[in-house]
Parts: C-alpha cells; structure tokens; sequence
C-alpha cells in the first residue's frame, strides 16, 4: 500500500472520531468516578465496627486507610491533574494514570470484601455481625469504581474516554522482554592445563626465552694452555718472553726468527682452543631463543567484544578504539593479554586488523 492510499484512510478514520462531550475539561467517566470517589470519602468516616459514633473507622483503625481509601484517593487526584496540567505528571511508575487507578480501585474493592467476609465468620461463630453499614457502602463503591476504571473501556458511555488518543512510546518497564544468551561455555583443554602447570598463574602463555650472555674466556681443558683473559695481559706476556729472551740470545736474524715463531705459534692455538667453546656454547642458547613459542601482534576489533576466561565468564573487553596484544593465535581463537597482565580469550576473531 502506498503513502497516497494510506493517507486517505487516516483521514477517514479521524473523521469518524466523533468529539467528545463532557462537564468542562473533565469526560463522563471521569466526572461519575470522582462522584464515586466524594461519596466513598465521606462515608469512610463512619464507623466501621461496633455502634454508629462508638466505634473505630477507617482512618483510626491501624493503616487499613491507606490501601482502602488512600491510594484510590489519589488515583482520583491525579485523574484531575491530569486535566489540568496536561505535562504534569502522567504516569506512576510504569503505570499510566488510569492504569494505577484501575489497580487501586480494585485492591480497594478486594480490601472492603475481606471485612465482610470476615464478618460473616465472626456471624458463624459468635452469632455476631461486626460490620456496619459502612463497609457494605464502601464495597459497592469500590466495585463502582472498578466498572469505571478496568472495564470501562467495554462500556459504551465510557468506551468514548479511551478511543482517538494518541500513541507514545511505552515505558521502558512495560516494554517486551529482551531475550536471554545463553553464556558461552569453553571448551576444556588438556594442553593448557599441563602448560599450566609448567608456567604457573597464566597456563596458556609461554614467555620467550631470555637471549643468552656472552660467555667469558675460560681455560681450555684438553690443549692443557691456559688462554689469556684479555688482549691487554696477552701482550704484556709477550713483551715479557721477548725481553728475557733477547737477554739470553743476541738479536740476531737467525736467533729471532724461530722464538718470535714460537711464540705466534702457541698464542694463536691457546686464542682457538679458547673461542671454539664460547662459539659453540653462543649457538647452542641462541638456537631457542630464535624459535619463540608464540608470536605476538596487535590486533583492532570492529566493535567491543568480550575476552572471557576458560569456562566463559568475561574478563575484560576490549574496543576498537585501542590495539589489543594477542600472544597466541590458535585459529579461531586469540589469546588476549590485558595492559594490567589479565589474560583471557577472545572467540569472536571476526574482522579484527592485525597490526
């Protein structure tokens, strides 16, 4: 149906809302319910029990006045503010106006019924009618109230009061139900519990392995030559042989030449013998630490998703506004680390940037 044939509908159907009439800003049913009400307020102070003028009424026996003469007396209050002051208060609650009246009517009407019936017990038992007049008045009252209220709109003189009004968007309380999640249960994993073990608070994070030190120069084992700790000492040791040497020998070309060959000789087999265990022991502790576990990102959701623990319960979230550290990536699954070292998974890996 298009917007031209709907319009003229509306049209119609604004034409047969007929105007209503009533006594000055107030409708017909509003005028007889505040009538019911005048009535049932006055009568109310007449006793309930007992003698006329002797015993308690209403207002003087405990707080039985508040559920059955208090609350429709102020239903009735704000029926007529209502009126007065259209964007005054319009609802209690989440009850609208006539909605609380209709409640406080009724729970009047079932209050008023109980003293009857529980004067007829009485009757039963003690060949004693406690009730007066006044209750029987105050029940047909209530009950007059409740036909004006809760099924007045069935009504034909009153129907008119609740036709043509316009539509607002209901209270929060009284809209439908959001529907419930069921929470997201982790599947358990055998794994994790023994890396859990091995790495104590968070079992699925293994931290990389630390580089390894540079090795100081020790003393070869199976050459039986010490090698030097230093260049520094090594060439003091060599200034030292050659000088003594030269005291014992005169320099000549043929005494120099096999000493100085010597010496470069054994130097040169104590600085090999001395390295090769440094090289090796170097490579052996950098062979893990270039095979990390894990490989870290930084990864962007779209939206804020939830990072959860392994039985499902949140942790924390994390947003599009901010780059979260991934430590593991198992597929379909990240492991997530907050900046305050909490842990958890994110399930949802859908449409996340790596950076």
């Amino acid at each position: 149906m298009t917007e031209d044939q709907r319009e003229p509908n509306i049209e119609t159907a604004d034409a047969e809302e007929a105007p209503q009439y009533g006594l000055g800003p107030f409708s017909i049913r509003e005028v007889a319910l505040m009538g019911t009400w005048l009535v049932a307020f006055v009568v109310s102070f007449f006793p309930i029990y007992g003698e006329i003028g002797r015993g308690p009424s209403v207002w003087s026996n405990g707080i039985d006045w508040v559920l059955t003469i208090g609350v429709p007396t102020a239903a009735v209050f704000l029926i007529v503010l209502r009126r007065l002051s259209p964007q005054g208060i319009r609802r209690v609650g989440s009850l609208g106006i006539d909605q609380f009246a209709s409640v406080a009517f009724s729970v009047s009407t079932v209050l008023w019924l109980t003293m009857i019936w529980n004067s007829f017990i009485t009757l039963a038992n003690q060949r004693f009618f406690a009730a007066t007049w006044v209750v029987w008045v105050e029940f047909f009252l209530m009950l007059a109230g409740v036909l004006l209220t809760v099924f007045a709109p069935f009504i034909a003189p009153f129907a008119q009061d609740f036709s043509g009004r316009p539509e607002v968007v209901a209270h929060r309380s009284a809209r439908p139900v959001r529907p419930v999640t069921p929470r997201p249960v982790a599947q358990p994993r055998a794994e994790a519990a023994s890396e859990g073990a091995a790495y104590g608070a968070y079992p699925d994070y293994a931290p990389p392995a630390a580089p390894a030190a540079p090795a100081p120069y020790e003393a070869a084992g199976d050459t039986g030559v010490a090698a030097p700790a230093a260049s520094e000492p090594l060439r003091e040791d060599r200034g030292a042989t050659e000088a003594a040497y030269t005291e014992a020998t005169p320099l000549t070309p043929e005494a120099e030449t096999p000493a100085t060959a010597e010496t470069t000789a054994i130097e040169t087999e104590a600085w090999e013998s001395a390295q090769a265990p440094a090289s090796s022991a170097a490579e052996d502790s950098a062979a893990p630490a270039a095979q990390p576990r894990h490989q870290a990102f930084w990864a962007l959701v779209p939206e804020e998703r939830d990072v959860v623990d392994e039985i499902g319960i949140p942790v924390f979230r994390i947003s599009p506004t901010a780059w979260a550290l991934v430590i593991e990536d198992r597929g379909d699954v990240f492991v997530v680390r907050h900046e305050d070292g909490r842990i958890g998974y994110l399930h949802d890996v859908s449409g996340v940037t790596r950076g």
